[in-house]
């Protein structure tokens, strides 16, 4: 029996030629950065670039790199949000990539939209979120988020990519406990073992206090955190992305002394690695 780990690639080839292939399926990654930084657009080029080869297998390697491992596409790409709504990703995409990007995109990602549960007993007018009603969201009985949360993972985590945009809505909602959040995410952790998926949470980085963020990261399988870097006497910046915390990554990387990745966003090949810093 094969017993070799079956690996999601992350879209990012020269990454993932480094870490076997990609991502281990069954795990869930925490994509925390500053501000602009590149978590946004890993997670972008991730979903659009399994979408293209999902539509056309025979450019795997001309997106994805060549095969490394055991590398498997995932059965669906999901894009989960809170308060952004389909149309606003969209848009993105369309401004940032080329339309090839956004075509496949379109066609194969699908939306789940939680600002119902997510404004609800908020200001927001029910018209903002795209309903019917323009009246006040009030507690009607339903699901609150993080419910509705987990019955949508159940559904449709198996064997899937699934990206949360973002855990940074869920952490700053009065509404949402600490240490529910913090329960579901641990649940999420267990259960994705079975899912066989990959399951992305975006958050940006210092919007929680040192203690919350260590708990998030206690309770995710791996990290990978992205920064802005300003080159010395110079208005210039380099974006930086680098591996925080994943024992089935960390060791390939200090086998090959690589201590972070220096990364640009293209219009025609989204989030791609142009260099690795290596400790000397």
């Amino acid at each position: 029996m094969d017993g070799s780990v079956k690996r999601i690639p992350s879209g990012v080839a020269d990454f993932d030629s480094i870490i076997k292939g990609g991502i281990p399926a069954g795990s869930v990654i925490l994509l925390m950065g500053d501000l602009g930084a590149g978590q946004q657009e890993y997670a972008l080029t991730s979903a659009s670039k399994l979408s293209l080869v999902k539509e056309n297998p025979s450019s795997s390697d001309y997106y994805l790199g060549h095969r490394v491992g055991q590398r498997v596409l995932p059965k669906k790409i999901c894009y989960v949000t809170f308060s952004r709504s389909q149309e606003d990703i969209l848009q993105e995409i369309k401004a940032s990539f080329n339309p090839d990007f956004y075509g496949a995109f379109e066609r194969n990602v699908l939306f789940k939209d939680f600002s119902k549960q997510y404004f609800r007993n908020t200001l927001v007018p029910r018209s903002w979120t795209g309903e019917a009603s323009s009246g006040l969201f009030s507690d009607d009985g339903e699901q609150n988020t993080l419910e509705a949360l987990v019955d949508y993972l159940d559904s449709n985590a198996s064997d899937s990519l699934v990206i949360i945009d973002s855990l940074t809505d869920l952490v700053v909602n009065n509404q949402i406990e600490e240490m529910e959040l913090v329960a579901v995410m641990r649940g999420m952790q267990r259960m994705a073992k079975r899912w066989k998926g990959v399951i992305y949470l975006l958050l940006t980085k210092d919007i929680v206090d040192p203690r919350k963020e260590k708990l998030i990261m206690d309770s995710v399988d791996g990290a990978l955190v992205f920064e802005w870097s300003k080159f010395v006497q110079s208005s210039r910046r380099q974006r930086y992305m680098y591996v925080e915390k994943f024992i089935s990554i960390l060791p390939h990387l200090d086998k090959e002394r690589i201590a972070r990745f220096a990364t640009v966003v293209t219009a025609s090949a989204g989030l791609v690695v142009i260099d690795t810093e290596r400790v000397s």
